[in-house]
């Protein structure tokens, strides 16, 4: 994501739907859709309400536009769904105004989606931050400080933040969750589990991280009810993490001359 030219939040990677008529409602809902001035102002309504008012579908608006910011990029889909349910929206509307001052106590993570800041730092460096940069506490109830005087380099500079407590509760929690397989002390593959029902009947470990050559084996493997796509998943995306097909088809031609797999083959 890059910062808007309008000085306002940039949706430019939501898909647009080319549509011909309006005479047909479906083709109104889909034009409605697919504007980008309407889904970002679909996206501030869902920021604008009380965190304890957000429905599942605002929730799932703001997972479609913070999952394109480098803040929320190394988290998992869980994680992002808890912090859109928390996160509070804030504007400083002018220039030049102080954010945060030198030894100030933090008490929030925070992601700026429009505009940038400037922290002078008390040996006189200075540092930007832009669109996608998060800034703030880490994930630990410890008191922390901000280092250096932060102010907004551009007017109607926007933020999430995210409350200390919360930032640390869902942060922690994912670890617990995680599963990590080692082989002679590397870490090879990172499974997070998860609950899909609140019954309790529908749950198990989910894959997702791994090294190639984990991800491929996993291919044979028992596969957890709540991720039952995962063959379909590797197949989609082995592209981007195997030079060439081969190396699965190689993989597959000696798993089948072994009757045990060959089923799953």
């Amino acid at each position: 994501a890059t910062e808007s030219e309008a000085g306002d939040m940039d949706l430019s990677g939501l898909p647009e739907t080319a549509v011909d008529s309006e005479d047909d409602d479906d083709e109104e809902d889909i034009e409605r859709a697919s504007d980008p001035l309407m889904s970002r102002d679909i996206v501030r309504d869902c920021l604008e309400k009380d965190p304890i008012d957000r429905t599942d579908d605002d929730i799932e608006q703001l997972l479609e536009f913070m999952h394109q910011l480098p803040a929320f990029a190394n988290m998992t889909m869980s994680v992002r769904r808890e912090l859109c349910a928390v996160m509070v929206f804030a504007v400083v509307e002018r220039a030049g105004t102080i954010v945060l001052n030198d030894g100030e106590e933090l008490d929030s993570w925070s992601v700026i989606l429009n505009g940038s800041v400037e922290v002078t730092y008390p040996d006189g460096r200075t540092e930007i931050l832009c669109m996608g940069n998060s800034f703030g506490v880490s994930p630990t109830m410890e008191k922390e400080y901000m280092k250096g005087v932060m102010r907004t380099k551009v007017d109607d500079c926007q933020f999430v933040c995210i409350a200390q407590q919360d930032y640390c509760r869902i942060l922690n929690q994912v670890e617990k969750n995680m599963q990590k397989v080692e082989e002679e002390g590397e870490i090879v593959m990172v499974k997070e589990h998860r609950e899909l029902d609140r019954t309790g009947t529908r749950k198990g470990h989910i894959v997702i991280k791994g090294t190639s050559e984990r991800l491929t084996m996993h291919l044979v493997e028992e596969h957890s009810v709540v991720d039952p796509t995962f063959i379909e998943d590797f197949l989609l995306t082995y592209r981007t993490f195997l030079s060439s097909p081969m190396e699965v088809g190689k993989k597959l031609l000696e798993w089948f001359n072994d009757p045990s797999l060959r089923d799953k083959v």
